[in-house]
């Protein structure tokens, strides 16, 4: 992997770019999720570099794939990137560059759909985008990339994992993972179910065999995955059968989504430490099953304890 250079920004383009995307192309910035103009959006054409207008990627290969960044699975052209190491944060990433010019655009990681099963995350700073005649203006039915994370086993990109857990209403689960050392993000959202692409409204019928869930991703040289589990089992009740407290119904249970054999074999060895403990007085109803499509909830759900206090 190659040993990233400096760059800085060409003075012929300090007058032409605005300070969020100098920020984010030529001082390594990441914009916040879901904030990026191309987050959400599904016209049809080409998205090229900001400061140097070089082809990237084309709409074809534009998905959902939850993080609130746009995301794509395939460059334009091979030569079109460059990838280099990057270790900040305390774990290791591959950053991705503007072949040409050396722009920060984003970072790789392995959990992308078939059959590439790349997902470069892009920041919507470094992009333009060009429109074709024939744009569309409605976003895929499909979340291919979720789909494929359902399958995917093992880490997503060299120094993370992604584990996936239902223990009740998600607002409180996602918040207690988000404060564990080890965990670089946590998502809520939806799996379990059969509905594709499901909302809120939707999952409170009872009828989509969805749970509310939470996909954090980790560090397993900080955290354990077993650690991650330890702490599911310590988060909420799980001797109680599709419910946690007052709330009821089954996208209410207690479920570990593993997603390898690998976090299976743990996940079992935790769940029988705690029924041989004593621990709770009856016995964990907690499923242990094979991760699936897992939808992103709507954003007004996401960090919605955080938002509560403020921070």
């Amino acid at each position: 992997m190659k040993t990233p250079a400096k760059v800085t920004v060409p003075e012929d383009l300090k007058t032409k770019l605005t300070p969020e995307q100098c920020r984010v192309m030529f001082h390594g910035g990441t914009e916040p999720a879901g904030s990026g103009a191309y987050n959400d959006f599904w016209e049809q054409g080409e998205y090229r570099c900001a400061a140097c207008q070089t082809l990237l990627f084309k709409s074809e290969t534009k998905y959902e794939h939850g993080t609130g960044w746009p995301s794509f699975s395939n460059p334009a052209a091979k030569d079109a990137l460059a990838f280099f190491e990057d270790r900040s944060f305390g774990m290791t990433r591959i950053e991705v560059r503007c072949a040409h010019c050396g722009a920060h655009l984003g970072h790789v990681f392995d959990d992308g759909p078939a059959p590439s099963g790349r997902h470069y995350c892009i920041n919507s700073a470094a992009l333009t985008f060009k429109k074709n005649e024939s744009g569309r203006t409605e976003k895929p039915i499909s979340a291919p990339a979720a789909a494929e994370l359902s399958t995917s086993a093992g880490p997503v990109t060299a120094g993370t994992e992604i584990a996936t857990f239902a223990a009740g209403c998600f607002w409180g689960v996602e918040d207690k993972f988000s404060k564990l050392p080890g965990v670089v993000e946590t998502v809520v959202g939806y799996t379990g179910g059969d509905t594709i692409n499901p909302s809120y409204r939707d999952v409170c019928s009872n009828e989509t065999g969805h749970a509310e869930s939470v996909r954090v991703t980790f560090v397993p040289s900080l955290i354990s995955y077993e650690d991650l589990v330890r702490a599911f089992f310590s988060f909420h009740d799980p001797t109680q059968w599709n419910r946690q407290g007052p709330d009821t119904g089954t996208q209410y249970r207690s479920v570990i989504f593993y997603h390898s054999e690998n976090q299976k074999t743990k996940a079992q060895a935790v769940k029988a430490a705690f029924d041989a403990s004593g621990r709770f007085r009856k016995n964990i109803v907690t499923e242990i099953v094979p991760s699936s499509v897992f939808t992103k909830a709507e954003e007004y759900h996401q960090k919605y304890i955080q938002k509560e206090e403020g921070g």
